[in-house]
């Protein structure tokens, strides 16, 4: 399968809409996630990421200015024990109340379904990291409309065990910018892990559509100590 730069993937997509990227760092000592939101509409635009215990949420830039803050603001990363969950929407805390319940993660999301804004039918994509020891292996998932067609939903859970020095997988929600956009097709594309956290970050964020993009959460997870790095860039500052 070919192997992508990242940069070049962002660059040439204007509205890949939502993004996660899982992988392990240039280096080998580092477990690598990514989550990025992007946004054509003043209330989708209206966002920023905060840091929230050991995850992240969603919160309204301006509040007078949220029209609408069903499907936007959520909690994109939270932490069970070993896990770490990183989904494009509340189906975050569907995963989160799964596991400790005690099911999969595949099965916690088989009671979701992709989101209720037609004609889109935006996918929900989700990911989890499983941490044992000084390894790690992760999942990815996707609920999307059959072809469009919103009556019926398809379901893909992706397993990688044993993630390969300096490379990654990259999911999003949209293929291109278009109207209906058009969800996702295919396996999570192969892309190369670059650098440090504050260059892969800067890359990353660099490389996304400026009128569009809106946040970029990373997070450098060291497989010996378990410790991590986070960083958290907003379009909209104060």
């Amino acid at each position: 399968m070919r192997i992508f730069e990242l940069s070049q993937l962002l660059k040439t997509n204007a509205y890949p809409g939502r993004g996660i990227v899982i992988g392990r760092s240039e280096d080998g000592k580092k477990a690598v996630i990514a989550y990025f939101i992007m946004g054509r509409s003043v209330n989708s635009r209206n966002r920023v990421f905060v840091e929230e215990g050991e995850g992240i949420r969603t919160e309204a830039f301006d509040p007078s200015k949220m029209s609408d803050p069903s499907l936007i603001i959520y909690a994109p990363v939270r932490v069970f024990g070993s896990h770490t969950i990183v989904t494009n929407g509340d189906q975050t805390d569907t995963v989160y109340d799964g596991l400790r319940a005690g099911k999969s993660f595949d099965a916690a999301l088989r009671t979701r379904e992709f989101e209720p804004d037609e004609p889109n039918f935006t996918p929900r994509i989700s990911g989890i990291l499983h941490f044992e020891g000084d390894s790690f292996s992760y999942e990815m998932n996707i609920l999307k409309s059959n072809n469009g067609d919103g009556s019926a939903c398809n379901r893909y859970n992706f397993f990688y065990d044993k993630p390969r020095i300096g490379e990654g997988r990259f999911i999003h929600t949209y293929m291109k910018d278009d109207t209906p956009l058009p969800s996702f097709e295919g396996e999570p594309e192969v892309v190369h892990i670059r650098g440090d956290i504050d260059s892969f970050t800067h890359d990353l964020w660099e490389s996304l559509n400026f009128d569009n993009k809106v946040s970029l959460f990373t997070r450098f997870v060291d497989l010996e100590t378990g410790k991590w790095e986070t960083r958290i860039v907003n379009k909209n500052t104060k």
